[in-house]
């Protein structure tokens, strides 16, 4: 029986399992641990800053030398019910040397949380930096968001609940989040079809005519594929948008890219901030 497009219940399941397409998984996090690690030691950062009352409501911040510069905030993906900010500090490396304070925000993960509350934690963690931003060198009128996989939903998301945003990054992101309810992936976070509609940044409508970019992988799976180009047909007449299927790069190495100073990835960051 099919239970969304072609796809019958296992091979749905399949899609969004993105461990089952990439056998090298596991190098990757590896590299992210490392990479991270090294983050921390190389340069200063504020850790562990509370935006909220909720345990995981949490940030860390990497400030620039130079005050009033522009920040990048980064929001971290597993499906809204894993990960944590701690293994994606090498994010702050990429654009250390272009001035650009980053924020590595954490929160509340399901299933202890809707993805609601994950959405609310998230513009409640951009109200906080901009309102003190300015003690760690950032602009607080010149925020940026990207975030990878659950974490471009989230960025996809804060823009359509705030115009703080200047502009946004997307990497591998979910934004039509019926199939993710139809999939086992729900078992963790108990979506209605209500709640998934209400969240699915192609329903809804951008606050500001800020830009965004959205990349994924040409490796990825199909809906991968498909829920990239589904935003930036939802967007396209909306807000300046622009979509880059980057060759040869899957769910998990898309992300180091952002280090090199040569990839689609970084370049688009820069652009999009006007560096």
């Amino acid at each position: 029986m099919l239970v969304y497009k072609q796809y019958n219940q296992q091979a749905l399941d399949r899609q969004y399992n993105n461990r089952l397409h990439v056998p090298g998984f596991a190098t990757h996090i590896e590299t992210w641990e490392l990479l991270s690690r090294q983050t921390e030691k190389q340069f200063q950062v504020i850790k562990n800053l509370a935006y909220g009352s909720l345990p995981r409501e949490q940030l860390d911040i990497y400030p620039s030398a130079q005050p009033s510069s522009k920040t990048l905030i980064f929001i971290h993906g597993g499906y809204w019910h894993k990960w944590d900010k701690a293994n994606f500090q090498f994010i702050a490396k990429a654009f250390r040397d272009y001035n650009i304070t980053t924020a590595l925000i954490n929160y509340p993960l399901s299933p202890g949380v809707s993805i609601d509350q994950i959405s609310a934690s998230c513009l409640k963690a951009v109200n906080w930096l901009h309102e003190n931003i300015a003690t760690y060198n950032g602009d607080p009128h010149q925020l940026f968001v990207t975030g990878h996989s659950a974490g471009g939903h989230l960025a996809a998301m804060l823009m359509t609940t705030t115009d703080l945003i200047k502009g946004a990054c997307a990497i591998s992101g979910l934004f039509n989040l019926i199939p993710i309810s139809l999939s086992d992936l729900n078992h963790s976070l108990n979506m209605d079809t209500g709640t998934a509609i209400r969240n699915s940044p192609v329903q809804r409508i951008p606050l500001a005519q800020s830009p965004l970019s959205i990349i994924v992988g040409n490796d990825e799976t199909d809906e991968f594929l498909d829920q990239s180009r589904e935003l930036y047909s939802s967007w396209k007449e909306i807000i300046p948008v622009e979509l880059e299927q980057a060759p040869g790069l899957n769910h998990y190495s898309i992300l180091e890219t952002i280090l090199d100073s040569d990839s689609r990835f970084h370049k688009l960051v820069l652009r999009l901030m006007k560096i």
